[in-house]
């Protein structure tokens, strides 16, 4: 261990760690210890450290010290040892110190939000007290220093929080010095003595008191006590009033935190200072010299020596604390060093204090230890309470940290304040939030109820406990939210809510049960609505569906049972395994942004193809090109020599390609969909309701639900070449437009009453009529056929509509129209595209299906069936049935609100492509 130099104040670290080399003469002589603590204001010297300048007769402080000097914030104590005068100062800094308070405001940033500047304040404060516990169980005497003359009645309160916190601990401390060479009694009371607590106030300019009598103009009566010493006895009056009301002090001192004096002083006014530091510094130079002078005497030792020390401790030190002269008969005002040292004379020569008052006083315990024994236990101490630096004790000082609750009740009242406000305001946060709430609701409603509680909250609720309460609202909303008030958030394929509350779905071949919690039952929006079959010949009630194959597969299919099983139909491809237990894919590295595909899809349908060269005399010139429509994203259709090879040279679809058996696409097939993937089920259907002659275009469709004079399909001409007069033996385009329409002047050939060299044969100027219709179906189950974007078929007489198909055929259709029944609220009802009728005659043609489906705006992908290109067989009466929700792995594609623009739910157009088929070669 170093030796240390006591000429200077260290640190108690320091001094604790650091082998001081004591004097042999004074090695068995008791050690009185001085703690000096207090409150100091921003005047040029500070009060503490200049009474230790005075006490120690030395200049060990600086008058003019600073807060720039770098240091932290946190309480340390600094000890001073005089080993001639036998005296230990401990001279604690904290927070209440100016010089502390300024570096602990640098410390703290200014970003901090106000929790967090609470929590470092009081951070301080606990440290603060826990360095006066530790003075308060290792000092004789104690110095409480006050900045002016007014007592500071919150010592009250922190008094009563240190004996509180000094209750707790004591066990601890107990444990902590047990192996010291000290008394049972300190060992049991953990201190040496019950401390002494003295009080030193410092005088204003407004009480400064002249060196005139003080008789009020009447010299004949002059007063006993100077003013200064009146203002003592006033103090000390005062003090022990508060202390004994407070019960701080008690009778019995062995029980208390501190004592004071019966019988003696134990408040000192320090005068007022002189306002100039420099003639300050000059006049303590001046008596230091003058005192210099008088003490020239040979230092003795012995007996001699201690009382030639106690004769100058009563000479004044400085002029200015003494005020000895006798004024006009009054009582002379002793020195603070005279003050402090008949208090100190009682532990130096072991007579302790007699504080104990009543009626049957108790002496209380008392021992004067050398300094190395004092070292042992003020070391221990030290380890347990302020720094651990040994893990013997690492324990101990743990558990005395979690005593400082007890702290919180005394010292925070910002906190109780605050805490008090914010229980206040609870309940009413939780009445704003539990009014006008159903039984069950979503987690919308649950954060806008959530929402009113908090701004009720923040109207009422102050202080530093504010977010820690806020926190706690967000607890118990969202407890009683959850048990038992949470409505199920699952959403159906329409956008509605289940109305069930939070529950579980029932396992394959598990049934409902209500009882359990939470209970196990299937979704259900309680919306209900009338659909017809795959062929449209059946109507029947439908759930709201919550699944895709709820929605497209499962309610077809138990339609299918009793009415269109036994229909021809063509069937889409759907993913077959080859394993037992098949897995969904996964979607990474193999989703498509959506923006991408859906512009890409857009920037396919704008185009033109390069993969064929198309004249104006091409037979195989489709519908879709015709609209400047591509071919790589319709698929046309064509057959002849010549076009086998551009097939080929075709990049193959999905078809074309082998499937996955092993993972199936979770969703439905759309542009962004991985490839070579195909799913569980198919979302499509399409039947075949019989030959074409079945179709009747005077009475329409004979089937449920369509409105009056709705039910009749669009006619769509197409004129048909023979093969004996071309020469290229190609197909031709049939779209319908005008370069079809035979000659002015010229009738038709196959006709009743026509003329020609040919007959019956089919010439060039023949016609074919297709039959097509898109038909629309409410919730309410009723249909209509659409001759356009914005218009229903109407007939209101015999013979069928006149209304070409080429409108709906060249134009891109919409899926969702305004129904024409509209019900009597406001909330407007939309009619969906559900099926596409196609009449093809048995005729040398080949009609082409092409269905493209984009249910939402961009970046919505566009859906399609498994298969695309399907050439319908001729003689037949076809219906294709739409999805009734499209959805992705993504999630589904809600139907429109009223608010959206309708015209980005569309069917694209190029559906439907027709061409002349060649007759087999003879």
């Amino acid at each position: 261990m170093k030796e240390a130099n006591m000429d200077l104040p260290v640190s108690m670290g320091a001094l604790l760690q650091t082998d001081f080399p004591e004097d042999a003469a004074y090695r068995e002589d008791g050690l009185c210890v001085v703690g000096i603590f207090g409150k100091t204001t921003m005047q040029p010297g500070p009060l503490k450290e200049t009474l230790i300048n005075n006490l120690a007769d030395k200049h060990i402080f600086s008058l003019f010290s600073g807060a720039e000097d770098g240091g932290n914030a946190d309480s340390h104590i600094q000890a001073l040892y005089q080993q001639e005068s036998r005296v230990l100062y401990l001279l604690l800094s904290s927070v209440y110190d100016s010089q502390q308070l300024l570096r602990a405001c640098q410390a703290l940033s200014a970003a901090a939000v106000h929790s967090d500047a609470h929590d470092f304040w009081k951070g301080l404060d606990r440290q603060h007290c826990l360095h006066l516990l530790y003075m308060f169980s290792v000092c004789h005497v104690l110095l409480l220093v006050n900045p002016n003359q007014t007592f500071d009645v919150t010592y009250d309160r922190l008094f009563r929080a240190l004996d509180a916190l000094r209750q707790k601990v004591l066990p601890l401390i107990r444990a902590a010095i047990k192996d010291c060479p000290v008394s049972k009694e300190w060992k049991l009371n953990c201190r040496p003595c019950p401390p002494r607590l003295l009080f030193v106030f410092q005088m204003n300019g407004t009480l400064k008191v002249s060196n005139g009598s003080d008789s009020g103009g009447n010299l004949d009566k002059p007063k006993k006590h100077s003013p200064r010493r009146r203002l003592q006895h006033a103090l000390e009056d005062q003090i022990y009033r508060i202390f004994r009301k407070s019960r701080v002090l008690t009778n019995q001192s062995s029980n208390c935190l501190f004592t004071v004096p019966a019988n003696q002083a134990f408040v000192y006014v320090i005068p007022a200072m002189d306002e100039d530091p420099v003639g300050t510094l000059i006049s303590q130079l001046r008596s230091n010299c003058i005192l210099g002078d008088q003490e020239s005497t040979p230092v003795v030792s012995g007996p001699r020596r201690y009382q030639q020390m106690r004769r100058s401790a009563r000479q004044p030190s400085f002029g200015c604390e003494s005020n000895s002269s006798l004024m006009g008969g009054q009582l002379v005002d002793c020195s603070l060093k005279e003050f402090l040292w008949q208090h100190v004379e009682l532990v130096l020569t072991k007579k302790g204090f007699d504080d104990s008052v009543g009626r049957n006083p108790q002496p209380s315990h008392f021992e004067l230890p050398t300094y190395s024994k004092w070292v042992q236990v003020a070391g221990r101490l030290h380890q347990v309470l302020i720094k651990n630096t040994e893990e013997e004790i690492a324990e101990l000082a743990t558990k005395v940290q979690s005593q400082l609750k007890v702290l919180e009740g005394f010292l925070d009242a910002d906190t109780k304040f605050s805490e008090n406000r914010c229980q206040k305001a609870l309940p009413l946060a939780h009445s704003t939030y539990q009014s006008n709430l159903p039984h069950n609701y979503t987690t919308t409603v649950h954060k806008n109820q959530l929402a009113q509680a908090l701004r009720v909250y923040s109207q009422h609720a102050r202080g530093v406990a504010f977010q820690r309460y806020a926190l706690q609202l967000h607890e118990d909303c969202y407890k009683f939210w959850s048990n038992g008030h949470q409505l199920c958030e699952e959403r159906s394929l329409t956008d509605q809510h289940c109305v069930h509350k939070f529950h579980l779905l029932p396992q394959q071949g598990e049934k409902p049960d209500m009882d359990r919690n939470p209970p196990i039952l299937n979704h259900n929006s309680r919306g209900r609505s009338t659909s017809s079959c795959n062929c449209g010949r059946k109507q029947a009630p439908r759930e709201d569906p919550f699944d895709v194959q709820a929605a497209n597969y499962d309610f077809y299919q138990i339609l299918d049972e009793k009415c269109c099983g036994k229909l021809e139909r063509i069937e889409f491809p759907v993913f077959q395994p080859s394993t037992p237990d098949p897995a969904p894919a996964s979607n990474q590295a193999q989703r498509i942004p959506s923006e991408a595909s859906g512009s890409g899809e857009t920037e396919k349908l704008k185009e033109p193809s390069t993969a064929q060269s198309h004249t104006p005399g091409d037979p195989s010139l489709s519908l879709a090109l015709s609209l400047g429509q591509s071919t790589d994203s319709l698929g046309p259709y064509g057959d002849g020599e010549g076009t086998e090879s551009q097939v080929q040279q075709k990049r193959p679809s999905l078809v074309d390609r082998q499937p996955s058996t092993v993972e199936y696409l979770p969703g439905m097939m759309h542009s962004g969909c991985p490839k070579g993937l195909l799913p569980k089920f198919s979302s499509w259907s399409l039947l075949k309701l019989g030959p074409a002659k079945s179709y009747n275009c005077h009475t329409g469709l004979e089937q449920p639900g369509f409105l009056p004079g709705s039910s009749f399909l669009l006619p769509w001409d197409l004129v048909i070449r023979s093969r004996s007069e071309e020469d290229t033996g190609l197909t031709e385009p049939l779209d319908g437009s005008t370069s079809s329409w035979p000659a002015p002047n010229k009738t038709l050939v196959g006709k009743r009453g026509s003329t020609g060299g040919l007959g019956r044969s089919r010439r060039r100027d023949d016609t074919a009529r297709v039959f097509v219709g898109f038909e629309y179906e409410d919730s309410r189950g009723r249909r209509f056929i659409s001759c356009g974007p914005d218009k229903i078929v109407k007939v209101l007489g015999p013979g069928g509509t006149k209304d070409p198909a080429t409108r709906v055929l060249n134009t891109d259709m919409p899926l969702y129209v305004p129904s024409p029944s509209q019900g009597r609220g406001l909330k407007p009802h939309f009619a969906q595209l559900t099926r596409l009728y196609i009449v093809v005659p048995d005729a040398p043609l080949e009609v082409t299906l092409n269905p493209q489906v984009q249910p939402g705006p961009l970046p919505c992908p566009v859906f399609h069936p498994e298969q695309t290109d399907l050439v319908l067989p001729s003689d037949g009466l076809w219906v294709l049935r739409f999805p009734y929700s499209y959805a992705t792995d993504r999630g589904p594609c809600y139907p429109p609100k009223e608010n959206q623009p309708l015209n980005n739910y569309k069917v694209l157009r190029g559906i439907l492509k027709a061409s002349t088929a060649n007759p087999p070669p003879q």
